[in-house]
C-alpha cells in the first residue's frame, strides 16, 4: 500500500516548547489538501556511548527512523537554541543521514525551521541557521517566512523570516502567544503547499 505524501516535522525538545510548536506547525501542514502530517522526535544522546534510548520513547512523538525522513515530502525541522546552535541529538541524528546523501533522496525537496530561546536575543535565528546548513547540502530547498505574514511584524515576542520561533520567558515556559502559534501554522501550510508543488 502506498504511503499517502507527508511532511515530516522532526524535532528536539528538552522542555516542551518545541514540541507545542510542531502541534501548531501540523495543524498549518493539515489545513493543506493532499499532504499529512507526520510529527517525530529525536533520541536523548549520552556521553557514556554504552547507554542506548529505549525504542519508544516514555512520551511525546516516536522516535524517527532514516527511511521516514528520505520518504517524506517536505520537512520542517526543529531544535531549542543552544548557543545559537541547533541542539547535539538533533546534530547527531543529522549526522547518521550520509546514505542519504549518498543517494540524494532529499534533493529538491522543501525545509524550514523552528526553534525556541529563554531571551529575546538568544541565537533564535543563528539555530535556524545551524538547521539550514546541512539540509542544503542535502540539495533540499529552503524556505522561510515571508512578511505577508503580519505577525512577523506585529509580533512582541517570536517569529522570524527564517522560521516560526518562540521566547519562552522562563525555561519550562511553553506557553505560545497567538502570534507564536499563527506563525507557526503560516510556516506548516507554505511547506505542505510547496511541498505538492515540487513532487514530481
Amino acid at each position: 500500500m502506498t504511503q499517502p505524501p507527508y511532511v515530516l516535522i522532526l524535532f528536539y525538545s528538552r522542555h516542551g516548547s518545541i514540541a507545542e510548536m510542531a502541534k501548531h506547525i501540523a495543524r498549518g501542514v493539515n489545513k493543506v489538501n493532499g499532504m499529512e502530517a507526520k510529527i517525530r522526535q529525536v533520541p536523548e544522546v549520552s556521553d557514556i556511548t554504552t547507554i542506548a534510548s529505549p525504542a519508544l520513547p516514555d512520551e511525546g512523538a516516536p522516535y524517527c527512523t532514516l527511511e521516514e525522513l528520505a520518504s517524506c515530502s517536505g520537512l520542517a525541522i526543529g531544535s531549542p537554541s543552544y548557543f545559537g546552535s541547533m541542539a547535539a541529538p538533533l546534530k547527531h541524528f543529522i549526522d547518521q543521514t550520509s546514505t542519504l546523501w549518498l543517494t540524494g533522496r532529499l534533493i529538491d525537496k522543501p525545509a524550514s525551521g523552528f526553534t525556541s530561546a529563554s531571551t529575546m536575543h538568544g541565537g533564535q535565528e543563528q539555530c535556524i541557521h545551524s538547521m539550514m546548513t546541512p539540509l542544503l547540502h542535502h540539495g533540499m530547498v529552503w524556505l522561510g517566512l515571508p512578511y505577508k505574514n503580519k505577525e512577523l511584524i506585529s509580533t512582541t515576542a517570536g517569529g522570524t523570516p527564517y522560521g516560526a520561533s518562540h521566547l519562552a520567558n522562563s525555561t519550562h515556559e511553553t506557553t505560545l502567544t497567538d502570534d507564536e502559534k499563527a506563525l507557526c501554522e503560516a510556516q506548516g501550510k507554505r511547506i505542505a503547499e510547496m511541498a505538492i508543488k515540487l513532487q514530481k
